[in-house]
């Protein structure tokens, strides 16, 4: 071979194979998210963590990464205010027992190879913080006990139960799916057991935060208060 074809063949990019015959497929696989909510820098299908970082740390733009393409991960303001006051909530039951910590939407989370995650809300045991090593891992991979998912506009159906999917699969034991329109939350304990709690209702700890129960109403309240002072 000479210098000339050795040097043409070194330089010729080799291009993974696609997971998708068409475009239809990968939006669907990503829950049909917004088309604005796709980021095109890097280059969907090449995205990395260390490109995730930039984003987070760099630009300040809240993302996830799922097979090698980057997705905004929307928030609003109220959205935004529901979990602070969730995490201040949960974060008061939990540091006096010693069972652990809470951690916000820009805290991101490997469930698995290629696929990092923001919950709004997450809660994890002492244990698994421990054998993630977050301390040094500004990914760690590590499955909450308990994720919670606050909707916004943009959000799907099939993207939230891609998401509670994923999160089971990973090792969370509960999942919270909070509906600020409705004032109502849907529960998941397993990939087929979910429970609708309504806005009189409360969400419960069960066995991931024994005693804890916090009512929908008082939630929401505390953020109207906040937001709406008299």
């Amino acid at each position: 071979m000479t210098t000339a074809k050795m040097t043409e063949t070194a330089q010729t990019p080799t291009r993974p194979p696609s997971m998708y015959h068409n475009g239809a497929e990968w939006l669907d696989d990503l829950g049909d998210v917004p088309l604005n909510r796709v980021i095109f820098d890097p280059w969907p299908g090449t995205a990395t963590e260390d490109d995730l970082l930039q984003k987070l740390e760099a630009e300040d733009i809240a993302c996830e990464l799922i097979n090698g393409t980057l997705v905004e991960k929307p928030v609003g303001m109220y959205e935004s205010q529901l979990a602070a006051v969730l995490i201040q909530i949960l974060m008061n039951y939990i540091v006096p027992r010693g069972l652990g910590l809470a951690s916000g939407g820009d805290g991101p989370l490997r469930l698995k190879l290629g696929l990092v995650r923001l919950p709004d809300v997450a809660f994890a045991s002492t244990q698994r913080l421990r054998e993630a090593d977050v301390r040094r891992n500004p990914i760690p991979t590590l499955a909450p006990d308990l994720a919670v998912e606050i909707l916004s506009k943009s959000n799907t159906r099939k993207e939230i139960e891609r998401k509670t999917r994923e999160y089971l699969a990973a090792g969370a034991r509960l999942v919270w799916v909070i509906n600020p329109e409705t004032r109502s939350a849907v529960v998941h304990t397993s990939a087929d057991r979910a429970e609708t709690i309504d806005a009189n209702g409360k969400l419960e700890g069960r066995e991931v935060l024994p005693g804890f129960e916090l009512s929908l109403g008082e939630l929401f309240s505390t953020v109207d208060k906040i937001l709406e002072p008299r």
